[in-house]
């Protein structure tokens, strides 16, 4: 029916030429049914409203169900409308939901489906369009579009029973000789009580039985910072499996924050450079988390984890350096003992020349390793001359050995 303004000029053209009454009431017939149906189309695209509710945030293997509420707010009954919601494929296949209803005055209608979330990553969800029109298709179709929502899905988090690294590593309070800061979790004795003492210090137990005001002494200690850095540069991983080393890099980050914020309630942060699906036009970026102990922290890390991806070095890539260039960078504003977890698929000589760098700067350093173990690593024996613990992992399961 989208010529029929020409086929009534046509017939009206040819009314006036006959002059034939029966024509001329054709002509006015479907004159009246075109304007009719336009103005009832436009009056009922009008008063439709959708809307979209679900929970824009996931971890692999959860499910997230969405219900669609498409409601009809005039008294003029609708009479049909096409719902269509576009989805990515990786939460739903067919990667669409698509419904077709009728909706008479003040009518609500709710539709549900379920997102599957089995990979990280971020996914937009939409956009949620309708379409309306007259029943005889008289009138053109209207086409409502709601803007697009997103779903984050959160990396893999393991449970780490023990980060069984050396005290330089990211797993232990760093031991300090001056009592530059005290912890409250270690007591290592009581003494007297000396005015001025915080009354939070007295040892009333201790105090009771001796009969004397003593307090607690408190073995020094500096809160240990610890700052993941993450390489998501393509060429730090081998080209055949680069899909599974980087998904592995980013569970083994997201473990060990999680490790680190829940379990030994230190600081962590992290830094990277990778793609952001939020910023295309710009090419790959910096992530810069510094290092801080609140789980709000842990949260933010997670959902740069699943923004995160894999880059290829270009001139599209905008101002990106190498990883060992990189790894020299962040020495500039970290402070002094801070230890560095440094997660990369690569062993190159530049990579060592760059954790050599940072521990002679003052800076405790464990590096992991994606790639198979090997017989008489090499390697291994160069980072023990460095002082640096290197660990392999090529499955999941290896996270064990931490």
């Amino acid at each position: 029916m989208q010529d029929l303004i020409p086929f009534i000029m046509g017939l009206f053209v040819l009314a006036a030429l006959l002059r034939i009454d029966f024509y001329f009431s054709i002509v006015y017939l479907l004159a009246g049914v075109y304007v009719l149906a336009r103005m009832w189309t436009r009056r009922a695209m009008g008063q439709l409203h959708a809307e979209r509710r679900l929970v824009k945030r996931a971890f692999p293997g959860e499910r997230i169900p969405v219900e669609l509420v498409v409601r009809n707010t005039g008294w003029l009954p609708v009479p049909w409308v096409e719902l269509n919601d576009s989805l990515p494929v990786q939460l739903i296949s067919p990667p669409f939901y698509r419904e077709v209803m009728t909706l008479s005055g003040l009518q609500e209608r709710r539709f549900r489906y379920t997102l599957s979330c089995d990979r990280r990553g971020y996914y937009d969800i939409g956009p949620l369009q309708l379409h309306t029109g007259d029943l005889l298709g008289v009138a053109p179709r209207l086409t409502f579009s709601q803007q697009a929502e997103y779903v984050i899905v959160y990396p893999r988090v393991l449970p780490l029973q023990a980060l069984g690294l050396p005290t330089h590593s990211p797993l232990a309070v760093l031991r300090a000789p001056s009592p530059l800061f005290e912890d409250p979790t270690r007591v290592m004795g009581v003494r007297n009580y000396i005015p001025g003492d915080s009354p939070r210090r007295i040892h009333w137990t201790a105090t009771a039985n001796t009969g004397q005001l003593l307090v607690k002494r408190y073995q020094p200690a500096i809160a240990r910072e610890t700052l993941i850095c993450l390489d998501l540069d393509a060429e730090g991983y081998d080209n055949r499996q680069r899909y599974s080393a980087t998904e592995l890099a980013i569970v083994a980050a997201a473990s060990i924050a999680n490790h680190v914020v829940i379990r030994e309630g230190l600081a962590v942060g992290l830094v990277t450079q990778a793609l952001d699906p939020l910023q295309e036009a710009a090419g790959s970026v910096r992530f810069a988390l510094s290092p801080r102990r609140e789980r709000g922290q842990l949260m933010a890390i997670l959902e740069v984890l699943a923004r995160a991806q894999v880059f290829d070095r270009g001139p599209t890539s905008g101002d990106v350096i190498g990883f060992p260039e990189f790894l020299r960078q962040q020495g500039v504003a970290l402070s002094w003992g801070t230890t560095l977890v440094v997660i990369t698929g690569s062993e190159t000589e530049s990579l060592f020349d760059s954790l050599a760098y940072l521990r002679r700067m003052g800076f405790a350093v464990a590096l992991i390793l994606v790639m198979p173990a090997r017989a008489g690593d090499a390697v291994q024996q160069q980072a023990e001359v460095l002082g640096v613990p290197v660990y392999r992992i090529w499955r999941e399961c290896d996270l064990d050995l931490f």
